[in-house]
């Protein structure tokens, strides 16, 4: 039994061209994943309640940039990562001076400065001094003297005979808060780590 081999064309150029497409398949693969890792975590976050804008935080590089290679990689992160991480994690939140954390109410509003508006902003906006009330059960409770308005939120009364003069908790007062967890992004990651072989074999022509 004779076997021969016949080779047409280049060993070289043949062996280039099978690297260069192993080089794409890989960056190519590793895109799909990041951008599918991607979307899953938005929708995770939107899904969650916590708003596209937070979605939107999360964002995706790929490396080496507009160039394929076998050594690609990809990143996918987040610029909120201390709130994200918070929900993805459900930790216990302490005050940091040992006393109570201030938990406004609807009757509170926002703060100008974005986030969670202090009893001393509420105080210096309002114009009304807090009460505190102490109770063994349940959260203790800061209040103020006034009115709500339209919105639901106290303000000042300038009623002179005490019209619409309410007694509003303005913030309730708790030692520690667990934060319930509402992501879970380890999950999503783990799945797109192990989709990456198929994708690599897929983009590989």
């Amino acid at each position: 039994m004779k076997l021969r081999l016949d080779i047409t064309g280049s060993i070289a150029a043949a062996m280039q061209a099978e690297v260069l497409a192993g080089e794409k398949a890989v960056f190519d693969a590793l895109r799909g994943a990041a951008l599918s890792l991607k979307a899953n975590w938005r929708g995770q976050i939107t899904g969650a309640g916590l708003g596209t804008r937070l979605a939107g935080s999360i964002r995706l590089e790929q490396y080496p940039k507009g160039k394929s290679s076998l050594n690609a990689a990809a990143l996918v992160w987040s610029k909120a990562p201390v709130i994200i991480g918070a929900h993805d994690s459900g930790p216990l939140i302490r005050s940091k001076n040992g006393f109570w954390l201030a938990i406004p109410t609807p009757a509170a509003g926002k703060s100008t400065r974005g986030g969670r508006i202090t009893p001393n902003e509420w105080e210096r906006r309002s114009g009304l001094r807090l009460r505190f009330i102490y109770r063994r059960r349940g959260p203790s409770l800061l209040v103020a003297e006034g009115r709500l308005n339209t919105k639901g939120r106290a303000v000042a009364s300038r009623s002179k005979t005490g019209r619409g003069l309410v007694s509003a908790t303005i913030f309730l007062l708790l030692p520690q808060v667990k934060l319930s967890k509402r992501l879970d992004l380890a999950r999503d990651a783990a799945r797109a780590v192990d989709g990456l072989p198929g994708f690599i074999v897929t983009s590989w022509v």
